[in-house]
């Protein structure tokens, strides 16, 4: 497992590496730029446009620009936002923990919920249960986020009141766990919604065919407990399908959670991403971009992992 961890984290840098490269070219071919706004002011020459690029370093070749920001990028200097003059550094870590924070218990509300119910689905196929669990997820795959996330707000928070309307916590008031999950409960059934939905159809799906396998017969002709048969033969090898699904939503849920933390007020990387996107901040773009280039790595790093521990042969590969 040393060696299969090893070769897949050589492989990861040379991968972050082109994803910097052409995330750089991307952002900076996008048209206007961060001084857009001052190209309409009267009140501003082409001398001073002239002289703000030369201080922000935007008349240097992109080359030159991409190696200069890749340098201070290795040695821990992420910049300075243009709009804030903040270093990007911090308004990332103040930000990214409650995005973490987000994403983590939606993950965890997903699992646990997608897991026994495509298990169900699968082991009942064609009962009204999993009749019921397919039109469900049917319909959570087909509602776009933002639509589901006013739904709850107009429905849970204007005319019932049982929930806050957005933000992390109530303003002014001081740390209480009790007022953070509150205020956790609607966005977190927002994202979790549609995962809950894509997880339970791919689980159900692999499911079928596991249980279909000879080896399952196998199993069942020994006598073991149907239970058995299910939860330590059946689900070890359907979960990889899973897996996968799940390392690839995490992009996902991170565009996702953009939305979603736009809608309900939620202070994280989201919204720093599309303020930074209007006003063409170049440096905070790239700072968010490359952290959740690098999340995907992780994630797909982990499911690799996860994968050699489901399937020894996969160590092999």
């Amino acid at each position: 497992m040393a060696t299969f961890l090893a070769r897949r984290l050589a492989q990861s840098v040379p991968l972050l590496a082109g994803i910097t490269v052409i995330t750089f070219l991307l952002v900076n071919a996008v048209p206007g730029g961060p001084l857009a706004l001052y190209t309409n002011n009267p009140n501003i020459t082409a001398a001073d446009i002239s002289r703000l690029e030369h201080t922000l370093g935007l008349d240097q070749p992109l080359y030159i620009r991409y190696l200069s920001w890749l340098g201070s990028f290795l040695h821990g200097d992420w910049g300075y936002s243009y709009a804030t003059h903040r270093p990007v550094l911090e308004m990332i870590g103040d930000r990214l923990p409650n995005t973490l924070y987000l994403m983590g218990t939606v993950y965890v509300v997903t699992i646990l919920i997608a897991i026994p119910v495509g298990i169900v689905a699968a082991v009942r196929q064609y009962s009204i249960s999993d009749h019921l669990v397919t039109g469900v997820s049917f319909a959570g795959v087909s509602m776009p986020t933002f639509w589901l996330g006013l739904l709850l707000i107009i429905v849970f928070g204007l005319t019932l009141r049982w929930f806050p309307l957005g933000g992390i916590s109530t303003p002014g008031a001081d740390f209480d766990l009790q007022d953070r999950l509150w205020h956790l409960v609607l966005p977190v059934a927002t994202l979790s919604t549609v995962g809950v939905a894509h997880y339970t159809r791919y689980l159900r799906a692999s499911m079928l065919e596991t249980l279909n396998q000879e080896y399952i017969r196998t199993a069942r002709a020994k006598g073991l407990v149907e239970r058995l048969v299910v939860l330590r033969h059946a689900l070890k090898n359907a979960g990889i399908p899973l897996v996968t699904v799940a390392a690839v939503d995490l992009p996902e849920l991170f565009v996702g959670a953009l939305v979603t933390e736009t809608i309900f007020g939620w202070p994280g990387m989201g919204r720093l991403f599309l303020d930074a996107a209007f006003r063409s901040d170049y440096p905070v773009l790239m700072g968010i971009l490359t952290v959740a280039a690098s999340m995907v790595i992780g994630a797909n790093l982990l499911a690799d992992v996860i994968y050699g521990y489901l399937d020894p042969r996969i160590r092999r590969s």
